[in-house]
């Protein structure tokens, strides 16, 4: 299946493009069979795919993934049809409304996304025991020394693609690369539904290949001090010496770029990931200075959260309460606790604590939203309390509501009758 470095080979209407040693050259060849083999995998529009996969009347139309138009809110995700119109994730809904009126908007269904997510993650498991989950829909394979079992690389890259398919309906793309850094690249450099390997002894070739800007980990406002002193390329950035990079960056920051334009793997993915955040947030139909529906909507959103917690048998240390305020300030706040956060009602009080902190009870608030990480599983044991937590009780008490909700009866607590709503 091999080609030489430039050629693509097809597999139906798509090219899978190689950048590879030289055939006639041996002294370069570094096979993957002694080399560290990664595959990033990244699925395609994740969420936006998976409501067409669900509805084919959506194929191949803009959808939209988010608010509903004439509501506040944002875009949380968009199909690639959507994209052609410019319209991309964060994006204010009215903007979206106003450059594709005639798109398909849809409101976000979480449970759906994350119960394709766990088939896809399982798919990954019958291929390689080490799979590093990054996000809902990306991870990592270190792939070494399964060539026995599924072929070379990008063999094994497609039988992964075509599993997927077959089970979700779903495309996806690959990188293949001897590192995560250039692996992780590599997958985004010929989607949608892309494969793409780099091997040893042409990272050079490919990272040259790229725009400065699509180089993962540096930011807009990194790029733009490039820029200013006349640095728009990668070989550009290359030719920097480090001592000034360091000058010009700050040393870690320095360090960071010197390493990535030469492929080499800065080590942001190694070890274990940290589990994303729990979290959900509301944007307000009006801004509002109203204290009693601030805290009723922290209580709404501390209860979901903490029933999402559950039913994924994981706890949480680490509060966090974002806000954003009329002129579109956005301020973040977050403690870390030395235990568990035990129960929604706990989490709540946490919560309004950290809003008495950040909120000065007269701006008006466009939107609230809460989170709860440094998740863990719930059978690992927390600190030894002398007394016995006073949100114990709450917690069984959530347990049994969550229990009855599994069997299809709507409990609401009382507070919130008058005030739920959808997530934003």
């Amino acid at each position: 299946m091999t080609q030489n470095a430039g050629k693509g080979f097809g597999t139906g209407e798509k090219s899978i493009i190689n950048v590879m040693h030289d055939p006639e050259n041996n002294s370069n060849r570094d096979t993957f069979s002694s080399a560290k083999v990664f595959f990033h995998v990244d699925m395609d529009a994740f969420y936006a795919s998976v409501e067409q996969s669900d509805n084919p009347e959506y194929r191949g139309k803009p959808v939209i993934i988010g608010a509903s138009p004439g509501k506040r809110g944002v875009v949380s995700a968009c199909s690639y049809e959507a994209r052609k119109f410019g319209i991309h994730s964060a994006m204010p809904i009215s903007q979206a409304y106003a450059r594709c009126r005639n798109g398909i908007y849809l409101p976000v269904r979480m449970k759906r996304y994350q119960e394709i997510s766990r088939q896809i993650m399982e798919i990954f498991d019958d291929f390689t025991p080490e799979v590093l989950q990054i996000s809902i829909d990306e991870a990592f394979l270190n792939m070494t020394g399964t060539e026995k079992l599924f072929g070379s690389p990008t063999e094994a890259a497609e039988k992964i693609k075509l599993t997927i398919k077959e089970k979700t309906n779903l495309n996806t793309s690959i990188g293949i690369a001897h590192n995560k850094f250039l692996a992780k690249l590599a997958s985004d450099h010929d989607k949608p539904d892309g494969l793409y390997e780099v091997q040893k002894g042409y990272e050079i070739d490919f990272l040259n290949s790229i725009k400065l800007g699509d180089l993962w980990g540096l930011g807009k406002k990194t790029l733009i001090l490039l820029e200013n002193i006349n640095i728009t390329t990668v070989q550009e950035l290359r030719a920097v010496k480090l001592r000034d990079l360091k000058h010009i960056t700050g040393n870690s920051s320095g360090e960071f770029l010197f390493n990535i334009v030469r492929g080499v793997d800065p080590g942001i993915y190694s070890g274990k990931i940290k589990k994303p955040s729990v979290s959900n947030e509301i944007t307000f139909e009006e801004d509002t200075e109203n204290s009693e529906l601030i805290k009723l909507t922290i209580l709404e959103l501390a209860h979901k959260i903490f029933f999402r917690i559950l039913e994924s048998g994981e706890k949480g240390r680490t509060v966090q309460l974002k806000l954003r305020f009329t002129d579109f300030t956005t301020v973040t706040i977050r403690e870390t606790l030395e235990y568990s956060v035990n129960s929604g009602e706990e989490l709540y009080k946490l919560a309004v604590k950290l809003l008495e902190k950040k909120w000065d009870g007269l701006t008006a608030v466009r939107l609230i939203g809460l989170g709860l990480s440094s998740l863990e599983s719930n059978k690992t044991p927390d600190q030894i309390e002398l007394f016995p937590n006073t949100y114990d009780q709450a917690r069984k008490v959530e347990q049994v509501v969550l229990d009855i909700k599994k069997r299809g009866s709507k409990l609401t607590k009382a507070s919130l009758l008058k005030h739920t709503r959808d997530d934003s």
